[in-house]
């Protein structure tokens, strides 16, 4: 009897063992929502959104502290949208779009880790470097334009609450966001031929279609870049401007309830 419980205690402990990895993942997922479901959703997404302003609008240029710090808080972020408790909201629809922007950051920091562990000697391809490059471009400037989005509800919430209740709806945050995405798509559609015609423009003859070609896509995304320049820099004076208004208004609104 010794032998016949010894052995079944050993079958049983190399199943555990057997099924130990594979359930680390999921294990280690479901302990991060449940200490999602604990929390205060709202808090933690507005916490999100500070990181989110920290790193488009008042950094200059990001660096890979605050992009790392970008990725972990909209992995979180996404794993609290998961959650039953929260509300399907127009402003939830917008950080949800929010968060999923960093995949083409994350896309971009995989692709170099990549080639630094296997010691990739061989040069990225114009084509490559240029994607990689564009991939970023595009997470920039729909996470501004996602954030200038949410500054507008914010504002629209504490001053007009009622007449825009129609505008703050799911179906238009849902339109917004596409609306978004597909300009900034088109946006970096037109930097990667540029940056493809620039590359082969050695090769072609001088009064071929593609010198033209070149041309002209070189004078559309130096518009375009200079447009943008001006956009970002007027965003952020909105933005001050948004959110000085709405920190007042409460700040009157409190004074009162205190006297």
């Amino acid at each position: 009897m010794a032998r016949f419980s010894s052995a079944a205690d050993h079958t049983q402990n190399t199943a555990m063992q057997k099924t130990i990895p594979g359930c680390f993942f999921q294990q280690m997922y479901s302990s991060l929502t449940g200490i999602s479901m604990e929390r205060d959703h709202m808090k933690d997404l507005r916490r999100y959104l500070v990181l989110k302003y920290i790193q488009y609008l008042v950094l200059s240029s990001s660096n890979a502290i605050s992009s790392f710090l970008g990725l972990l808080g909209s992995l979180y972020a996404i794993i609290i949208l998961q959650s039953a408790k929260v509300s399907s909201k127009s402003t939830v629809v917008l950080i949800s779009s929010l968060a999923k922007a960093d995949i083409l950051v994350a896309i971009s920091v995989v692709s170099e880790m990549v080639t630094w562990t296997f010691d990739v000697s061989t040069s990225p391809t114009a084509f490559t470097s240029v994607l990689l490059q564009n991939l970023l471009t595009a997470n920039t400037h729909v996470s501004c334009l996602l954030l200038s989005c949410v500054a507008f509800e914010a504002y629209l919430i504490t001053f007009f609450p009622t007449e825009s209740r129609h505008l703050r709806t799911v179906k238009n945050a849902r339109l917004t966001s596409r609306i978004i995405w597909t300009l900034v798509t088109a946006e970096c559609a037109l930097f990667q031929m540029d940056g493809l015609l620039r590359a082969g423009s050695t090769s072609a003859p001088t009064r071929s279609p593609c010198v033209l070609l070149l041309h002209f896509s070189s004078a559309a995304a130096a518009l375009l870049r200079s447009l943008s320049y001006f956009l970002g820099i007027l965003l952020r004076i909105v933005h001050v401007y948004f959110y000085y208004k709405i920190f007042f208004s409460m700040s009157n609104r409190s004074m009162l309830k205190t006297k």
